[in-house]
């Protein structure tokens, strides 16, 4: 038996097995999703995260398509560039060679066509006969459904579930059905047009007789239904597959647009564009990027804040849809079970049965340290990309009390600091970005004692209150604004005479609950230049650092360098290469000048890109040293898409750019663009500030990058510094 995902104490997912196909195919609409193997079927074998999902659910965890009861051979398999088709092309095996029926391998040719609409998966199957001779065959589906919450997936063992309901069938639907232990009743409608031959609780039987060069067409619904909620009328795959063109169309046409001189970048950019367009799903306060799949298809507070930072210049409604869910989420009460405490924004959230019953912590989970104050550094962010002052007053109320929790709850002692400690054995315990149990530790490889204060939380609350500062002016408030200047000043003063170690020649990792550093070198130091909390000096010795050999591997920056007696590449957080952690490291470089750097880390990943199937950027890849002709190593658990990795391209573009907006100015700025090398020009359409429009064509010289206004509409100014 092969032996699944487990899931420890700290929530973290350890990887016991390989994925049975690590060429997964996934689809995603709204709060449904569904992973595939590149046949286009569910296996429920190996990691076992292939389904279809609504919500934390799996509805259906097995679907295998068999053409004389064996599996057909493998062509082809592709999503499309904007994410909304799954196509797959398969042909026959030999099929009974020794009989009076035999079947020569390749006669038959199936196609298979996939998407999602209104949380059901259509399936399109056409099987074409290029033989010389009539063939019949008999084409089978198996179905099964777990009904597993995707922590159940991910390895959670529960001592009872609810109740398998008996399956249902008529000519031409099965019906599939559980009730969880909290009374929801879940079910799992499959439709088939035409009927098949046999229909059974397990899977349909369809028998075929096609004449030579004739083609059959079947059809297949999967409806993931939940309570008593009705049964839509039927809607056809055709009707399905225009909706979703239109629907997608629509999506993609109002970005923001970038083309360059590079066809296989424009192929990372199209495909990250796509991948946001999917993981974003429309909610009552707008839209919100979903972490990633399988395992983070639902809101985090962090990776949605970091993921509509990344992308505030091309859309800066993503950001507005993060704050304003994040706003109506915030924590009102102290709830130790949840980490919660008033004023802290949400870390993550879950809908499905254990959320539902308690067995886990996340159903609202408040447990993480810099979510709170990258809200309010989000919401300054946003304001300087748009002017938008009326909806900074709308949550000027939670920006208050964000700032209350940082004073009154961030800082456990009184001490200055943003600092940690869970309240509960089934919280997590390590509560930055790099949360895996074993992140934080000091330089003999001994885990820091809590409360713990990170390196990059201190930049991330610096942040939050200069741009709370300049939001308190705009709105009247010059003593809350002079309040937080003088707090901010204060709290770099303090920072650098703290977190510095000359030892490392970096700033510490952390410091413990003793207060003292946790001498480390990491990757978290790079965000100390992105939020400004760095003096230039020190500035410049940790980007020199990060693109060393001990951190840069060729592929991009190490979270933990070698050496380190926690180093691992193969470890989630002690080693890895993560692409949002090397753009927001890049992004501090650009900002303290250091462009070449900066630049640096963009080829690593521009290289990394050239190996990842489908030019799509996963969560994280392992630290190996790059070696002449051979690709990065993957990360045998990754999610992917994963929205902030998907972002990275764009952060990384900007950082480059010197790209910043002055929305009171009408203005876009470029502070000493640059243009990598592999990037002769290119051309950004449709940048928005206000209600100005402008298209701008970017040509790479020796020394700098010109900039022609293509196109403007409206009031707006573009200024170069070069």
């Amino acid at each position: 038996m092969v032996e699944k995902i487990r899931l420890g104490e700290q929530w973290y997912i350890l990887a016991t097995s390989s994925s049975p196909d690590e060429r997964r195919r996934v689809l995603k609409e709204n709060d449904t999703f569904a992973m595939f193997d590149r046949f286009g079927d569910i296996q429920p074998i190996g990691v076992s995260e292939e389904g279809i999902y609504r919500g934390d659910t799996c509805f259906l965890s097995q679907q295998e398509l068999l053409v004389e009861g064996v599996r057909p051979l493998f062509l082809n398999s592709t999503v499309r560039d904007d994410n909304g088709l799954l196509t797959v092309e398969l042909m026959n095996p030999d099929l009974h060679p020794e009989g009076k029926n035999s079947i020569q391998k390749g006669t038959l040719h199936v196609f298979r066509a996939k998407l999602l609409r209104d949380d059901v998966c259509h399936e399109h199957i056409r099987v074409i006969n290029f033989g010389l001779e009539p063939v019949d065959i008999t084409l089978s589906i198996e179905f099964g459904a777990s009904y597993a919450d995707i922590f159940e997936v991910r390895g959670f063992r529960r001592n009872r579930r609810g109740e398998s309901l008996s399956p249902k069938t008529t000519d031409r639907e099965l019906l599939l059905g559980y009730r969880g232990l909290d009374e929801t009743l879940r079910r799992t409608r499959i439709s088939f047009d035409p009927p098949p031959q046999k229909l059974s609780p397990s899977g349909a039987d369809f028998t075929l007789h096609l004449l030579p060069k004739e083609e059959t067409h079947l059809y297949v619904a999967i409806g993931c239904e939940i309570g008593n909620e009705a049964v839509p009328a039927p809607t056809d795959y055709f009707t399905a597959f225009t909706q979703n063109n239109e629907a997608m169309a629509q999506r993609l046409t109002n970005h923001c647009r970038i083309t360059t001189s590079n066809d296989r970048f424009n192929q990372w950019l199209d495909r990250s564009t796509a991948d946001l367009v999917m993981l974003t799903t429309v909610m009552n306060d707008g839209t919100y990027p979903y972490a990633g799949l399988p395992w983070y298809s639902t809101t985090f507070g962090r990776d949605g804040i970091l993921t509509a930072h990344e992308y505030l210049w091309l859309d800066p409604g993503m950001a507005k849809g993060v704050l304003a869910f994040l706003a109506n989420s915030q924590a009102t009460e102290f709830d130790p079970e949840r980490d919660a405490e008033p004023g802290k924004i949400l870390h993550e959230a879950r809908n499905g049965e254990l959320a539902e019953l308690n067995e886990i912590p996340f159903g609202r989970y408040y447990g993480s340290v810099d979510a709170t104050p990258l809200f309010i550094g989000l919401a300054g962010a946003y304001y300087e990309r748009t002017g938008d002052l009326e909806f900074i007053r709308s949550i000027w109320d939670n920006i208050l009390r964000a700032l209350h929790w940082i004073d009154h709850y961030g800082d456990r002692d009184g001490d200055g600091f943003v600092e940690y400690a869970r309240y509960t054995e089934s919280g997590l315990a390590q509560q930055g970005w790099k949360d895996s149990q074993d992140s934080v530790f000091h330089s003999d490889g001994r885990l820091a004692d809590p409360p713990i204060a990170l390196c990059e939380v201190q930049g991330y609350v610096y942040d939050a209150r200069l741009q709370a500062a300049r939001l308190a002016g705009l709105l009247g408030d010059d003593a809350l604004k002079r309040d937080q200047e003088s707090a901010a000043q204060a709290l770099k003063k303090h920072f650098n005479e703290a977190f510095w170690c000359e030892e490392i020649n970096m700033y510490a990792l952390a410091l413990d609950g003793q207060k003292h550093q946790c001498a480390v070198p990491s990757s978290n130091a790079g965000h100390a230049l992105w939020s400004g909390i760095a003096t230039p000096e020190h500035a410049a010795r940790i980007a020199a650092q990060l693109v060393s050999e001990k951190f840069f591997c060729g592929w991009g920056v190490r979270t933990i360098p070698t050496g380190e007696a926690r180093y691992n590449p193969m470890a989630y957080h002690n080693g890895s290469v993560w692409p949002h952690d090397n753009a927001i490291i890049a992004s501090g470089m650009a900002r303290y000048g250091l462009t070449a750097n900066a630049m640096q880390v963009f080829a690593g990943l521009w290289d990394t890109i050239q190996y990842m199937d489908q030019y799509r950027m996963p969560e994280l890849f392992c630290g190996f040293s790059k070696r002449p002709d051979e690709g990065p190593t993957l990360y045998p658990v990754a999610c992917s898409p994963q929205a902030w990795a998907a972002a990275s391209v764009f952060y990384l573009l900007q950082a480059c750019l010197g790209l910043s907006f002055d929305s009171a100015r009408s203005e876009i700025r470029f502070r000493h663009p640059k243009l990598p090398p592999f990037l002769e020009s290119a051309t950004i359409d449709k940048l928005a500030v206000g209600d100005a429009v402008v298209d701008l064509q970017l040509q790479r010289y020796p020394n700098n990058v010109g900039i022609n206004i293509m196109r403007r509409s409206g009031k707006v100014e573009v200024v170069s510094i070069a």
